[in-house]
């Protein structure tokens, strides 16, 4: 079992710019999550999981955030693609139901070479080989909606992880690996945090930290690895950081703003994460808290009373 594990959960193009600012901000500060056990990306994790492992140092990576891409990438959810994500979820019915009801919805996503789609993926990626580390990316098969994760030695490229791990459905079409189509893993959960079960310490970074019915929130599942035995600390995004995300998380113009806003947001997480990292006691979670941020999680936080940034509780 790990002992550390980084858990990057999914948000679109500027969650995965606001997690990469996030650990850099963090490292600059002394707290360093890049050596963890394990590292499970999800997703817009799955991009910065392989970015934060590719062994570019931190400081590289975030300048790179921090500059317009060379490769832009416009893609919006509109109402009507949203409209089908209402049908496919909340249509009764079993998650692994509503994974295949969603990935009917992929594979009618709008045609894009595969060649293409690995292009811009490669495009921002550092090194296109796996990490010596242990680096775990989640996808869901979008015939079965069978979830599964993809490491080294799953007879696939780093590229062709990360961008099965990104197809969202209806936007990008899925992935073909080893003969099946995948599409994003966040259709299971958007952190698919209960993948960390077992490590000593986990620090879960959640672009996305609610539910949606058939998607257990990350908060719910940080929990759980609590009552598991784990010390756990969750990351979401503060006002600013949400704000600097922006409506459209699929606009990579938004990549800068949201990189220095997460680098930013590392100075109030810094005591959470650094107690957590360095062995020491977490100090005790209260469930009063206004806006999630940073929390320390145990077993006795009530998760109906922690508030999100829009004041609302978190989804069940």
């Amino acid at each position: 079992m790990a002992s550390t594990a980084l858990v990057l959960g999914g948000g679109g193009i500027t969650g995965a710019a606001w997690e990469v600012g996030l650990i850099a901000g963090l490292a600059a500060r002394g707290a360093d999550l890049t050596a963890a056990d394990l590292v499970l990306g999800t997703s817009a994790g799955a991009l910065a999981g392989a970015q934060v492992t590719s062994g570019l140092p931190l400081a590289e990576l975030y300048r790179a955030q921090c500059t317009p891409s060379e490769v832009e990438v416009t893609a919006a959810m509109g109402r009507a693609l949203m409209f089908r994500y209402g049908l496919a979820v909340f249509t009764p019915g079993s998650p692994a139901r509503a994974r295949k009801r969603l990935g009917r919805l992929a594979r009618a996503s709008p045609p894009l070479a595969e060649a293409q789609r690995r292009a811009v993926i490669g495009a921002w990626l550092p090194s296109h080989e796996w990490p010596t580390q242990r680096l775990l990316i989640t996808a869901v098969d979008a015939d079965t909606g069978e979830s599964a994760t993809f490491d080294s030695s799953s007879g696939v490229s780093l590229i062709e992880a990360v961008s099965a791990s990104c197809a969202v459905p209806g936007v990008w079409p899925p992935v073909t690996l080893n003969g099946r189509r995948w599409m994003d893993g966040g259709m299971r959960s958007a952190a698919n945090a209960d993948l960390a079960a077992g490590s000593k310490r986990v620090v879960v970074l959640a672009p996305i930290w609610k539910g949606l019915r058939v998607m257990p929130a990350a908060l719910l599942q940080c929990q759980a690895l609590a009552r598991g035995g784990s010390s756990v600390v969750l990351v979401a995004p503060d006002a600013a950081s949400a704000a600097a995300m922006g409506r459209n998380v699929l606009d990579s113009a938004g990549r800068p703003a949201a990189a220095r806003a997460g680098y930013a947001q590392a100075e109030s997480a810094l005591a959470a994460v650094s107690a957590l990292w360095s062995g020491e006691r977490l100090p005790g979670a209260s469930d009063g808290n206004a806006d999630l941020g940073s929390v320390a999680l145990g077993d006795d936080l009530d998760p109906r009373q922690v508030a999100g940034l829009d004041g609302g509780p978190a989804l069940e």
